[in-house]
């Protein structure tokens, strides 16, 4: 695994001689407040320490896996290594904290459920009746063992989704509360993240949302240790004096997460205000001295970047950008490497007609990322087309790269009615089709090819030179692939297969040689870009998008 920022260390094998401690981020007054990117921080400070972390993000929702959720509806589904369909704060954890996690890191009520359900249809609880307490709140707590036990860490950070006093995070809340009883107060720490509204009118902070959650908090039975008091102005003295009577917690127990521009900061302004002393003395760890130097230096870098390059996004779900939240973190990274500012500029797929140049003459770059279903698809083909004639650098994702090989289909290899059968199960040339065993698959939930395959590179490829080896290994998430059976066809027209999973023959990438730079691919390459290790993909795309 690549390093990134973060300095090199050993990691210690000693890990049982210390016991492992757990600490858990709720939220309170509001959803959507950033507990997946105040994990995250925590997770980068304690890692500063040298500490062997691992993050655990419950999500209290009875679907089994956000795989078959709407990304209007939860945002990106992010796809972790064994290809777990997973929360998107799963790709905050890998990138701030710079670890690989796996199916055993998210955890949602279906899941729980369904274990428990299993459980009992077996016998295995002996005729007992099953309940919420102590049979659900035991599947939980057993899961966050699981994590500390797999991962070997002497830090797990759970974050429980959800805002407290929704019925939803109840069972998850009354199980880490169970949790400390068991593993003693000095091995378990409460953090509460919560919101501090500015109301102009009267120029000030209002504590009152903040003194209701942790009271809804010590109702269930628990003490929050720490609280994180989002706000969009300096936390007053005196603000932070009443929080601190009415919410029963020391005054340097409060820690002020002030809005910030750039979400990497974060880490920063939580050790400025002496987030990690906090925690690592209320947990009594033993740790080196910290060093967030290099990341400090990444921030800086990705601040004071002079150069700015614009890159169209064409997409069905702009307006809810989470959907493509890896994509948009791969720019900043990419960005970065190459001393530019990424602009996106989100363009609508339905509204692109017949003059895509209306929405893209002013870009040096296109991307068309992955997605579902057929709305927008003629927006991205036209977008496609456009890169290609007018030589702008592109970049495909998925259904990007299915886009690209119809569009090259019709417009050059001239397959009048070339399309997928995804969206057009009776084209006469079906360019993107099923795999004869896929085509036999009726559960859509985690019936795709998921997580981690290898892919064989072309030297002579655009690829090559970002990647600068022979063989890489990708994350998936799809169904259709690219039909072999028109790939040498495509390829006389100057459509060429540069990479290719050996074990199945399947095509990875394809790209266009006569032509500045335009790679389209199969997998998701935005998943594995961190910050300081930029996916090669993305720096170079970026790279000539600039010139």
């Amino acid at each position: 695994m690549k390093v990134g920022i973060y300095p090199r260390y050993e990691i210690r094998t000693t890990r049982y001689e210390m016991m492992t401690k757990y600490i858990f981020v709720t939220g309170g007054v509001l959803s959507s407040l950033g507990k997946g990117i105040a994990s995250a921080s925590i997770g980068t400070l304690l890692k500063s320490r040298r500490l062997k972390i691992s993050m655990l993000k419950f999500d209290p929702y009875i679907n089994v896996d956000p795989g078959t959720m709407s990304p209007y509806q939860h945002g990106e589904v992010f796809v972790t290594k064994d290809g777990a369909e997973t929360d998107l704060d799963l790709g905050h954890y890998e990138r701030f904290v710079g670890i690989d996690l796996s199916s055993h890191n998210n955890v949602t009520t279906g899941g729980i459920y369904s274990a428990v359900i299993e459980k009992e249809r077996k016998g295995e609880y002996l005729g007992k009746t099953i309940q919420v307490v102590p049979h659900i709140t035991e599947e939980i707590q057993k899961r966050i063992r699981k994590v500390a036990r797999k991962d070997k860490a002497e830090v797990v950070i759970t974050e429980i989704g959800g805002t407290v006093g929704d019925i939803e995070s109840l069972p998850f809340l009354e199980a880490i509360r169970q949790f400390r009883l068991r593993e003693k107060r000095e091995n378990t720490l409460f953090i509460h993240l919560t919101l501090l509204p500015y109301i102009s009118s009267s120029a000030e902070l209002k504590t009152k949302p903040t003194q209701h959650s942790v009271a809804k908090l010590r109702e269930i039975g628990i003490q929050p240790d720490l609280l994180l008091c989002r706000t969009q102005i300096p936390l007053t003295d005196e603000a932070r004096g009443k929080i601190s009577l009415f919410c029963n917690v020391r005054k340097e127990d409060v820690i002020q997460a002030i809005q910030v521009e750039n979400v990497y900061e974060v880490p920063l302004r939580f050790d400025e205000e002496g987030l990690t002393r906090n925690i690592i003395d209320k947990l009594n760890l033993s740790v080196s001295r910290g060093d967030l130097s290099a990341w400090r230096r990444w921030v800086d870098k990705v601040n004071n970047c002079k150069k700015e390059v614009a890159i169209g996004v064409v997409g069905k779900y702009v307006k809810m950008k989470d959907t493509y939240k890896s994509i948009n973190e791969a720019f900043v990274h990419a960005g970065a490497a190459n001393g530019s500012r990424v602009r996106l500029v989100w363009v609508e797929a339905e509204e692109i007609g017949e003059d895509p140049g209306k929405y893209l003459s002013s870009v040096q770059g296109i991307l068309v990322p992955g997605g579902f279903g057929s709305r927008g698809l003629t927006g991205k083909t036209k977008a496609i087309q456009y890169a290609r004639q007018k030589k702008i650098p592109f970049l495909g994702i998925c259904l990007g790269m299915h886009c690209a090989t119809v569009e090259f289909a019709r417009n050059v290899a001239k397959l009048k009615g070339a399309d997928t059968t995804e969206f057009n199960p009776k084209t006469p040339y079906p360019v993107i089709d099923l795999l004869p065993e896929q085509k036999k698959i009726k559960d859509k939930g985690g019936t795709m090819r998921l997580g981690t395959y290898p892919c064989r590179l072309e030297k002579s490829s655009f690829s090559y030179q970002a990647y600068r080896k022979s063989v890489v290994c990708e994350r998936h998430r799809h169904r259709y692939e690219f039909n072999n059976e028109y790939r040498q066809i495509l390829a006389q027209k100057g459509l060429r297969a540069t990479g290719i999973f050996p074990e199945r023959n399947l095509v990875e990438i394809v790209e266009i040689p006569d032509h500045p730079w335009f790679v389209a691919v199969q997998f998701h390459p935005e998943f594995q870009s961190r910050p300081g290790s930029p996916h090669p993909l993305f720096r170079d795309f970026i790279k000539a998008a600039m010139k």
